[in-house]
């Protein structure tokens, strides 16, 4: 919807509505009644209640690939709705669940081509770690179920989602805790030990890996779980070769390999799936969301491999049952807005507009670096993160770490970007339909948004960047 046509909003009454809403990450004692209400969005803007338009900067939650208002989506939808609203997945398949998994099996890589339909990246997470769990118990092998995940890594809100996410602030209240997860280095090169290089950097990494599943017993651990870049956890992209290392000792020990790219998958790095094409990887399993319906209505998928099902299939098969699914599985009206997006991806180009500005996202930031508060700048295609560090010498987090991207985030909404504030850190995942004069715009906010900030922590007395 067009700024113009929004009308006017009570928006005093809208607050007073929202209070009634309990918000991802709410604090209680001190409830967030200052938050941006938006009402509009049209292709790499939003709209605010008072009529601002903002660049969206991280493109929703990395999800509005294909950009805000696109009217081919909202249509399939109605269009859709109006058919068939819903049918029980257990009873009968639709057209447009079928058509769906075929053309995310065309897109995936090797042979992953049968795909299970969940919810959003948590229950996609979870189900492919219970289809993990299924096989194992199917081929008479009950002990095998250990799960090796990352420090930094963040992978869902589910329980067990949540128990193999290795973001430790995402733990402070909530129980998580699982005896058979177990948790190895993040691979974040800018954290790596003082006086070691990448490439040293990388072999250790790959070393500890192997030594965690010898450690616990290969005949013990069932699976690793890995997003190719680490979103949540700061944009952390791992050492160049780190992922087919990864993959190498996993394929030595039998241990299933799941690549999680609820974030980087459908463009995000200009490709359906980024496992082959980027890191050079065919994992056992890849996990999306996100990006698939362009955020657009909730919608997840499990691909799984044909060597995967035909093991638990056939002879092996014993009558077993993969029990688990949900009401909304594969929902016909979320399966065809994923279907009119990817018609948007392939009739617009947005994949191969990806790949020629991802670089030039990522040269832009670059051109912060001289800002003494920012300590490393990172990322890969339309992805991007810098990191407010007390100085760029010792990278230790400033004093009110928790704070810095809040602040920065607040002045930048002022001059026209959404910013997502990661402690103290600021992510960057815009729109596939981005432009470079976007991209020049988003910079210039951002630069502008930091030296505010560094003036208001200089004129607080909390730090000195002269």
């Amino acid at each position: 919807m067009k700024p113009s046509q929004l009308g006017a909003v009570d928006l005093a009454a809208l607050r007073k509505m929202d209070s009634h809403v309990v918000h991802p990450w709410e604090s209680f004692d001190k409830p967030n009644s200052s938050r941006t209400v938006l009402r509009g969005g049209e292709g790499s803007y939003v709209t605010d209640a008072q009529g601002n338009r903002l660049l969206d900067g991280p493109g929703g939650m990395w999800c509005v690939n294909a950009g805000h208002g696109r009217r081919e989506i909202v249509k399939a939808m109605a269009d859709q709705a109006g058919q068939l609203s819903y049918t029980s997945p257990w009873s009968h398949p639709t057209e447009p669940s079928a058509r769906l998994a075929e053309r995310l099996a065309a897109v995936a890589p090797g042979d992953l081509n049968h795909v299970f339909f969940a919810t959003g990246g948590s229950t996609a997470v979870d189900s492919a770690l219970r289809f993990v769990m299924f096989y194992n118990n199917v081929l008479g092998r009950p002990e095998k179920k250990h799960i090796i995940s990352r420090y930094d890594a963040y992978h869902g809100s589910t329980y067990l989602s949540a128990a193999v996410s290795g973001k430790s602030r995402d733990k402070n209240w909530l129980d998580t805790q699982l005896d058979t997860v177990h948790f190895i280095s993040s691979p974040n090169p800018y954290r790596r030990p003082e006086g070691m290089d990448t490439d040293s950097f990388c072999r250790h990494l790959v070393d500890e890996l192997e030594a965690k599943i010898l450690e616990v017993g290969a005949d013990k651990v069932g699976v690793f779980i890995a997003e190719p870049i680490l979103a949540s956890g700061g944009v952390i992209v791992p050492p160049k070769g780190y992922h087919a290392a990864c993959l190498g000792v996993c394929r030595r020990h039998d241990v299933i390999y799941i690549s999680d790219e609820v974030v980087t998958g459908f463009g995000r790095l200009g490709h359906w799936y980024a496992s082959e094409p980027v890191f050079d990887i065919t994992p056992d399993i890849i996990v999306s969301a996100k990006g698939l319906t362009s955020g657009y209505i909730p919608l997840s998928a499990v691909i799984i491999s044909d060597r995967l099902i035909q093991a638990v299939g056939g002879d092996s098969e014993r009558g077993a049952v993969f029990s688990n699914g949900f009401t909304y599985s594969g929902h016909p009206v979320s399966c065809a807005a994923a279907l009119a997006n990817m018609d948007v991806f392939e009739s617009e180009g947005l994949l191969e507009n990806a790949r020629e500005l991802g670089p030039y996202l990522q040269e832009q930031l670059q051109t912060l670096s001289d800002l003494p508060i920012v300590g490393d700048i990172r990322g890969q295609g339309l992805m991007g993160c810098l990191e407010c560090v007390a100085s760029q010498e010792s990278r230790q987090p400033l004093t009110l770490d928790y704070e810095v991207g809040s602040r920065i985030d607040a002045h930048c909404q002022a001059l026209g970007l959404l910013v997502r504030p990661l402690i103290n850190m600021c992510v960057m995942s815009p729109p596939l339909c981005v432009t470079r004069q976007q991209i020049d715009d988003l910079t210039r906010i951002l630069r502008e948004g930091i030296v505010r900030t560094m003036a208001d922590l200089e004129k607080e007395g909390i730090a000195s960047f002269g």
